[in-house]
């Protein structure tokens, strides 16, 4: 066991349930319950899912107010947030996407279009890459292709 207030990183299924337990908070306003990390991590019983949530408390990951039902909350690091800095939720996922095909199809309505406009783009797109978005940077690539078809040539 790690001394008292200081947390050990955690392994990678410990992660897969910290993530788990997180993203449910986001989706509901509230922490799972100890069926609903069963179900949701696969696991075979709740005395599983009790003795992970222990060891992720007991190394500082986790605490849980009073013994109260539905009161998991995860522990966050600087170290943990920092490795989380690539991630994004749906909302976040739908929120940029649009924001994207704003800039695309005002691009898409300039008379001139520039290389300024095409390298913006691939900004947006690589963007997309890096978050782990590759099938929303996919179906733009094609409409930046046509863009970049419309660029005027150096003799023009």
């Amino acid at each position: 066991m790690s001394e008292p207030g200081k947390t050990v990183r955690p392994t990678k299924k410990q992660q897969e349930l910290l993530s788990f337990i997180e993203s449910f908070i986001t989706e509901h306003g509230y922490s799972p319950s100890y069926r609903e990390i069963k179900t949701g991590m696969g696991y075979n019983s709740i005395a599983t899912v009790s003795l992970h949530i222990k060891n992720l408390i007991d190394r500082g990951h986790l605490q849980k107010r009073d013994h109260a039902a539905r009161s998991l909350e995860v522990v966050s690091t600087d170290a943990q947030t920092k490795l989380q800095t690539n991630q994004i939720q749906p909302s976040e996922e739908k929120w940029l996407i649009e924001k994207i095909e704003y800039y695309i199809k005002k691009v898409e309505t300039e008379s001139k279009i520039n290389q300024a406009h095409i390298d913006e783009l691939y900004v947006l797109i690589g963007a997309l890459k890096i978050l782990g978005l590759d099938g929303a940077a996919q179906s733009f690539l094609p409409r930046l292709t046509k863009l970049k078809d419309k660029l005027p040539t150096e003799a023009s």
